[in-house]
């Protein structure tokens, strides 16, 4: 996890600009480097480093002597970058993961040089012998990078948009401040000037999540064809161990968010022993060993010492042998953070910020309280998986299949920007094997019927492709899904209706029903969404469309994106009874 920041073509003096490179440095806490791009006075790249991989030559932006006129700034783990380093002779000077990128670049060209990247990246990539330059995110967006372009041709990347929104720059109206779409590189001609010129012809998308990525070619997991049940399990068995082993990659310590979600629902607060972070942590272990790490894996678990979901959290790490942190926190100090995790992340929609509140706090402790700094989880699998709920409602598999593939390609706006946020706020590195681009495209390709729900139970194929193998426990493997931790029997009070009553003190009446006229764009309906804007907007005034839509689940008439007001909703303790 690091901090990228670049200019091309400032109006301003570029040692006033360069303040704002600070507003991410709690992204890369391990060193700061702002270095003037040769020849162009007007354009300069800011980096700040979390050290992961070869951390005395790892230091950014990267340039090599083979290819002196490429600079590279980049965020990200290539996982690949050895496999492809010796399929075609590649002579690095490095150990950093990153490197590859130069030569693919110098062979490929950049759009099969994004697409042969196995892992997560958001790249600024600069060729002064050309005067090109090229932007790049991952398919997923599971790194971030936000863009500031105005209409003379001064252009600004940065890992997040609180590092752009307060540069100069010479035109009368606002500058463009606007998410870089995941899966897609851009192309610009810079000018002598510095400026840049977006070239249309040579930019677009260059890999789906439907699609088989074209790096598979170089990937040593072996996928059996055929669409028997035995084989397709055969199959997510094999390639999910291969999304966790080739993650192992690092130079620091390995922790585990032993959670599906923190989508937090009582006082006392918990994150369940789950059956997607289980899965992740399970298998972690079992490689962690095969590799002979000289440290145990860490697990942390947070929530009411008695409730479910706590010794549920507990049971797989004693199941599993890992090295188990259990932490709790008040309703009160979730609350008095909540401005803190807006401005982090930079959005205002309402179960991204909840959920943030609880990964915010733990994330924290983990930084302070222990050693892990690449720390592993468990998202992107509801979306893959067809996890939530709502899928039971789904009118076809066919309608449960595409709306599977839009929660995917949404993730960057949502559970992706939560968990990379939260995480990145205090230093750490976020890694999610569940995201996997063999992995993902696999799962979307099995026929649709195969993925949906079954006898109730959300994420049926997945359940049933680890049945019988003693990886977790079977009472972890096939318990259900709960909304927002339902699983904390030793207090019944939520945290939104504890969120919503704080804010009764916050908003008045008035405010809220003038709020469509206040607030034109994605208008909130509830005090407590309300609050939300109020504190984003005091942040980042005017860039409300950061946001297209709320997250809310469909098929069913909702109010509240939590899942735990849908009237199809039960919790096991009422099933039980």
């Amino acid at each position: 996890m690091c901090g990228i920041w670049a200019l091309f073509g400032s109006d301003e003096c570029l040692s006033v600009q360069c303040t704002s490179a600070m507003k991410i440095s709690h992204r890369g806490p391990d060193a700061f480097r702002f270095e003037n791009v040769n020849g162009f006075n007007n354009c300069c790249f800011g980096f700040h480093r979390l050290a992961i991989v070869d951390q005395l030559h790892g230091m950014q932006p990267l340039r090599v002597k083979k290819f002196p006129y490429l600079w590279l700034c980049y965020n990200g783990e290539i996982y690949n970058f050895q496999a492809l380093g010796k399929k075609f002779a590649f002579d690095y000077q490095t150990e950093m993961d990153g490197e590859v990128l130069l030569h693919l670049y110098q062979s490929f060209g950049v759009q099969k040089m994004a697409s042969l990247l196995d892992g997560v990246f958001a790249f600024v990539l600069l060729d002064t012998a050309n005067r090109k330059v090229f932007l790049g995110r991952d398919t997923y967006g599971v790194r971030p990078m936000f863009k500031l372009s105005t209409d003379n041709g001064f252009m600004a990347v940065s890992s997040e948009a609180k590092g752009l929104t307060d540069l100069s720059h010479a035109m009368p109206t606002n500058a463009k401040i606007i998410p870089f779409l995941p899966g897609h590189f851009e192309t610009f001609d810079l000018k002598t000037t510095g400026k840049v010129e977006l070239l249309e012809c040579s930019s677009g998308r260059f890999h789906c999540c439907t699609q088989e990525p074209a790096h598979s070619l170089y990937d040593s997991a072996e996928v059996v064809s055929g669409f028997d049940e035995e084989t397709v399990k055969r199959n997510i068995r094999v390639l999910f161990e291969s999304a966790v082993r080739k993650r192992l990659m690092a130079q620091r310590r390995i922790g585990l968010l032993l959670c599906d979600k923190f989508n937090f629902i009582h006082l006392k607060y918990t994150v369940n022993g789950g059956l997607d972070s289980s899965l992740v942590a399970a298998t972690l272990v079992k490689l962690a060993k095969e590799e002979k790490l000289t440290y145990r894996i860490q697990t942390f678990a947070i929530g009411a010492e008695d409730s479910p979901d706590a010794m549920a959290a507990r049971k797989v790490a004693a199941h599993i042998g890992s090295e188990h942190h259990e932490i709790s926190f008040t309703a009160e100090e979730g609350i008095r953070v909540a401005e803190d995790v807006i401005l982090h992340l930079e959005t205002y929609d309402i179960t991204t910020v909840r959920a943030s509140i609880g990964m915010y706090l733990v994330s924290k402790y983990i930084r302070e309280k222990s050693e892990s700094v690449v720390v592993f989880s468990g998202e992107g699998s509801d979306e893959l998986t067809q996890g939530y709920i709502y899928f039971h409602k789904a009118p076809n598999p066919k309608a449960a299949a595409e709306e599977s593939v839009r929660l995917l390609e949404e993730l960057y706006l949502f559970d992706n920007l939560r968990a990379d946020r939260t995480t990145a706020a205090h230093g750490l590195e976020l890694r999610v094997p569940f995201l996997d681009h063999r992995f993902t495209s696999y799962f979307l390709s099995l026929p649709e019927e195969m993925r949906t729900p079954k006898n109730g139970v959300e994420k049926h194929l997945l359940r049933d492709s680890f049945k019988g193998l003693g990886l977790i426990p079977d009472e972890i493997l096939w318990r259900r899904k709960e909304a927002f931790s339902d699983g904390m029997t030793s207090v019944k009070k939520s945290l939104y209706t504890s969120l919503q009553e704080h804010m009764e003190g916050q908003v008045n009446d008035a405010q809220l029903e003038k709020a469509h006229k206040t607030f034109a764009h994605n208008p909130p309906k509830t005090k407590e969404a309300y609050y939300y804007r109020q504190v984003f907007e005091k942040h980042f005034p005017g860039r409300a469309q950061w946001l297209p839509h709320y997250w809310m689940p469909r098929w069913i008439k909702a109010t509240d994106p939590s899942a735990r007001t849908l009237a199809i909703y039960t919790p096991d303790k009422e099933q039980d009874q």
